[in-house]
């Protein structure tokens, strides 16, 4: 593992990862789009401050944060870095592995125009949401269908000088009412080529590295540590992310049914079953299908 920034582990392009990326290559989006697509964001991971002094984050509060870039065909995390709480989610973007052509969708927290402007010139593309206090000048208007939530789509540049000088080209501000949450949205891309609501299906997308960090925490022992020491917390998180790595390569090679979720689940039940995996897959899904089939009468109809 190389150091990343205040001397905590980044976890980039490993063999494993780059295997994974290589078998769900085809893997389906959820939505219409060609390009490679990522989502970058943060979970913290709290920490107690008399036993890990060295990770403080606040007066009384110590911290860890697992920055992640999750390529979402599969599911798969490209790139890992582990800070403390301290360190600002914004400044990970300075090591943040982008290619050409492929999409990065994050959350307004990343917000820094200099920043992005980086990410632009490596000829990549994000998709982030715009902070309420943007000041921008509109140059023109696309038409948009209204029926589907959109609002408008405009090409815009910045008028404050720090971020006109952070970003001098233009960029795409995509306004955006979901209906279901009532809720209206707006997004800086600097992609042009793409439907208006493709850029708000992309944000939508986002939402997988929350399930992903839910996931992690939830079943994969990265709340509580056996070690205090930077290495042994750090060295705990790489394995519960290889733990990950190898059951999803399994899956793909297997040909398992399912959500990858799914199956971590079900190997997780049957840990410490003698059963060949195929088996124990088999065994779930016929239980699943079975109790579907019951003729148990419903007591709430």
């Amino acid at each position: 593992m190389k150091q990343g920034i205040t001397g905590y582990s980044r976890i980039s392009v490993t063999s494993s990862s780059v295997l994974l990326r290589t078998l769900y290559q085809h893997e389906a989006l959820a939505i219409d789009l060609q390009q490679p697509l990522f989502a970058f964001d943060s979970t913290t991971i709290d920490l107690c401050l008399s036993l890990f002094p060295w990770a403080e984050f606040r007066e009384t509060k110590a911290a860890v944060k697992m920055h992640t870039l999750l390529d979402l065909r599969g599911s798969i995390p490209a790139f890992v870095t582990i800070t403390t709480g301290k360190v600002h989610d914004v400044k990970v973007l300075d090591e943040l592995p982008v290619k050409a052509d492929s999409i990065v969708t994050m959350d307004r927290g990343y917000i820094d125009f200099k920043r992005l402007y980086a990410v632009h010139r490596k000829a990549a593309f994000f998709v982030v949401r715009a902070k309420e206090n943007l000041k921008y000048r509109r140059l023109y208007s696309r038409k948009v269908d209204k029926a589907g939530g959109l609002r408008a789509d405009q090409t815009i540049v910045l008028i404050t000088k720090k971020s006109r000088e952070g970003y001098p080209e233009h960029l795409r501000r995509v306004s955006y009412v979901d209906k279901e949450q009532n809720k209206r949205f707006v997004f800086l891309t600097n992609h042009f080529g793409i439907p208006a609501q493709t850029v708000a299906d992309i944000y939508k997308q986002r939402w997988q590295v929350e399930l992903f960090f839910k996931w992690i925490k939830q079943h994969l022992r990265i709340k509580a540590f056996y070690g205090t020491s930077p290495n042994a917390v750090k060295s705990q998180i790489w394995v519960a992310l290889s733990m990950y790595l190898l059951v999803a390569i399994v899956k793909k090679r297997l040909n398992l049914p399912g959500s990858l979720y799914t199956f971590l689940q079900v190997i997780e039940v049957n840990l410490f079953e003698k059963k060949p995996i195929l088996q124990v897959i088999a065994d779930a899904l016929k239980q699943n299908a079975d109790y579907d089939a019951c003729n148990q009468l419903s007591l709430f109809n």
